[in-house]
């Protein structure tokens, strides 16, 4: 059994938790570089909470340029055990409306100019993804959401695209009618990859803000309307995230899913063949198995 803590990775317009006692914000040093800001620590209902801004306060990082693996680094760095990620995002359902939120169970990863991975030469490992969310964190999520009267959305495909820019209709059209996809945003790639990479259990959920280009009542994405619907998305995800902690409770038992596991049998380089230096970069993510 460890001690919980629960950190929230906090997308465009959530930039704090309310509530959080002892708050604090960290500067925390990665191999990897820094993160997108101090991370805010502090005690929520008896239980340890982190929160990270992922663009940085002031949103200075576009989606291509946040740091995801200092991110991740970070908070597997200070003893988190759970992460959230919450972030604005287009739909392509038209029962999916602006101010529903999602909790999201796939991914489908259109993303080309990040870091996607902790490993690599010297070092290779290969998690699966099969499966990208935790559904224990996700039942949380869901039941957190319901209770601070959100209408939940319980499953969906993410489509993770590079940006900044939005959709051409044409590429609307085919995530929603050809591959199938429910929401799109532009930054839970790489970083759910990454959370488990570093055995972080990981949830995702969506703050619908708009319909893409693919509607044919709403025609293009219109910023002015997507931050009008964002603000109070915003007052919705710091309700939903205040109820976590009773819904987890500070002592965890191990992840039923594995997600605490994910490295287990996934390192294939032989030990005599590790290089020293990158093995050292992956002391808090991969440190449970490294050092055995």
């Amino acid at each position: 059994m460890t001690e919980t803590m629960i950190a929230v990775i906090g997308g465009s317009g959530i930039y704090d938790i309310d509530g959080l006692e002892n708050a604090t914000w960290t500067k925390v040093d990665t191999p990897w570089g820094d993160p997108s800001d101090e991370i805010l620590t502090g005690m929520l209902n008896g239980v340890k909470m982190a929160f990270l801004p992922r663009h940085g306060r002031g949103h200075k990082h576009s989606p291509t340029t946040v740091p995801y693996r200092a991110n991740i680094d970070a908070l597997k760095r200070l003893g988190a055990t759970d992460v959230i990620s919450v972030s604005a995002c287009g739909s392509f359902r038209e029962e999916m409306a602006p101010g529903d939120f999602v909790v999201v169970d796939q991914f489908i990863d259109r993303t080309f100019a990040r870091e996607k991975s902790f490993f690599g030469t010297g070092c290779v490992a290969h998690v699966s993804v099969a499966h990208p969310t935790c559904p224990r964190l996700s039942d949380a999520c869901e039941t957190a959401g319901k209770a601070a009267g959100i209408k939940m959305h319980r499953g969906g495909t993410y489509l993770a695209m590079e940006g900044p820019q939005f959709s051409t209709l044409a590429e609307s059209k085919m995530y929603r009618e050809s591959w199938g996809c429910d929401v799109i945003g532009m930054t839970n790639m790489p970083e759910a990859k990454l959370a488990r990479e570093a055995e972080l259990c990981y949830a995702s959920i969506a703050m619908i803000t708009d319909y893409d280009s693919w509607h044919p009542d709403h025609g293009e994405v219109d910023v002015t309307q997507i931050i009008q619907t964002l603000m109070g998305n915003a007052d919705k995800g710091r309700d939903l995230v205040k109820r976590l902690p009773d819904l987890l409770g500070a002592d965890r038992q191990d992840c039923p899913h594995g997600c605490d596991k994910a490295l287990e049998y996934a390192i294939l380089t032989a030990p005599e063949a590790r290089d020293p230096a990158v093995v050292a970069k992956l002391d808090a993510v991969a440190g449970r198995v490294l050092n055995t």
